[in-house]
């Protein structure tokens, strides 16, 4: 495995996209003071998993995004890819070429990328966990390593130690080891805490248990109670409904009786009515006649009476 490209964006002081490549032989990264040597080791640590701020000398994790300058604008988002060469298979892919990507966007939001696949760090950290590649060992050295692995600072020389001799990760699968039998003990331990309330509240559960079977019990009973009682009221329900349709046939053959005795009332009455009309109609012609014999009486009357009084008059001036 080697490491054959590493390609920064955003990262401190790398405001553009840089790519660097590690071709075969090169050793070292070496240059004057101030050139950004450090933030290449900065870089491959963070994008490796590093977490601690202290490690990557910064206060805080958003101060490794590119804070701007005069004349340019702040970057949005660090993002650091390294790519290694696997063709003898020493990591655990079948990948022949392996790219591991860190991202971190300035509203805090960040992401790992394996051959721009999304994954998590844990993912990351078991791939290289064999191979001597990783946050915290010394397969990347900057100065300042050095003079920790000189001093024995922190044990750094027992550890290079160890790594090389391929103890190290051993001992970080030990921990992984002991950090799952502490989580499960504390998982025993609760569980420890749910038999008891389980047992505490067992007596209270079958006291429920034999009340719901009770009162399934009583609710079958209920039930057939109900259905034996429908088919009593379905009974009684019959015979009144027999009853009841013996009065509706009667009533139905008085409903005809009357109704043909109404029919004939109907028809009597129209003959009646017809009789009545043809009577009043004899009766206005006989009133009519009558009046005008009437007319012609009082015109014979007054012809009389004009003619009795020429007569009196008459013989009144035959007198005189």
């Amino acid at each position: 495995m080697q490491l054959t490209k590493l390609e920064i964006k955003g990262f401190k002081s790398f405001g553009d996209k840089i790519t660097i490549n590690f071709n075969e032989g090169v050793t070292a990264i070496v240059g004057p003071n101030g050139c950004g040597k450090s933030n290449v080791v900065d870089a491959i640590r963070w994008v490796l998993g590093e977490q601690s701020t202290r490690m990557l000398r910064s206060e805080k994790m958003e101060n490794i995004i590119f804070n701007g300058t005069k004349n340019r604008k702040a970057a949005n988002l660090a993002e650091v890819s390294l790519t290694f060469d696997n063709n003898k298979n020493v990591l655990p892919t079948a990948f022949t070429t392996v790219t591991v990507t860190r991202k971190l966007f300035r509203n805090g939001d960040s992401e790992y990328r394996l051959n721009d696949v999304k994954c998590r760090l844990k993912d990351i950290t078991d791939l290289f966990l064999d191979t001597g590649v990783g946050a915290d060992s010394y397969s990347i050295i900057e100065l300042r390593m050095i003079d920790e692995i000189i001093n024995n600072k922190e044990n750094s020389r027992r550890n290079l130690f160890e790594e090389a001799s391929g103890i190290s990760k051993y001992k970080v699968r030990k921990k992984q080891t002991l950090n799952k039998l502490r989580d499960t003990e504390l998982d025993l331990s609760r569980v420890d805490d749910l038999m008891f309330e389980i047992t505490k509240n067992l007596r209270s559960l079958e006291g429920q248990a034999k009340k719901a079977e009770k009162y399934t019990l009583l609710k079958d009973e209920y039930r057939q109670s109900s259905i034996n009682l429908a088919y009593y009221r379905i009974a009684d329900f019959s015979s009144e409904l027999e009853r009841l349709q013996g009065q509706e046939s009667k009533l139905n053959k008085q409903s005809t009786d009357a109704q043909e005795h109404i029919n004939k009332a109907e028809n009597a009455l129209k003959q009646i009515r017809e009789d009545n009309l043809e009577q009043e109609k004899n009766v206005s012609i006989q009133q009519k006649a009558t009046q005008e014999f009437i007319n012609k009486i009082r015109n014979y009357e007054s012809e009389k009476k004009l003619k009795t009084n020429s007569l009196r008059i008459f013989r009144i001036k035959k007198a005189d």
